[in-house]
């Protein structure tokens, strides 16, 4: 009788288990889902000081409202700003990055964005490269000067 009791017991936990999980992931695929229109900005060739300032734009494609914990960037010249009210299921809103353009060379940064979505870890990436300003070149007193010929 105690074996049955027993057997029994643990069949039980099996079956209250199973349901507990399928619940779960039901839980998970109904939650916030971030859609991107792009993971990665790329900058392209810019001259040094210039707007370091752009956008990722995203959807919640999923059911349910999307919380943004956090934003983080990859070095402290890469900043990200991120909308701190949630954003409901349909609606769009933008992640702004802002790079220090001060910094000559290549630009290869990432920004870790946390949320409750079903990826709860996203990261983003800028990418890039600053060149020197130039600046118009000043002429040396000497080449002002006529020359006789």
């Amino acid at each position: 009788m105690k074996k049955l009791t027993a057997t029994l017991g643990i069949f039980l936990m099996f079956i209250a288990s199973t349901f507990a999980q399928e619940s779960a992931s039901a839980i998970e695929t109904a939650g916030a889902e971030m859609t991107f229109e792009s993971d990665v900005i790329d900058y392209g060739t810019i001259p040094q000081f210039a707007d370091g300032v752009r956008v990722f734009k995203f959807t919640n494609t999923g059911k349910a409202p999307l919380i943004i914990s956090g934003a983080k960037g990859s070095c402290g010249c890469t900043v990200p700003t991120w909308p701190k009210k949630p954003i409901n299921p349909g609606e769009s809103a933008e992640i702004k990055v802002k790079y220090a353009t001060d910094r000559l060379g290549p630009i290869n940064k990432s920004v870790t964005v946390t949320s409750n979505s079903s990826e709860p870890t996203k990261v983003l990436r800028i990418k890039g490269n600053v060149i020197k300003k130039e600046t118009t070149p000043v002429k040396k007193a000497s080449e002002m000067t006529p020359t006789a010929g």
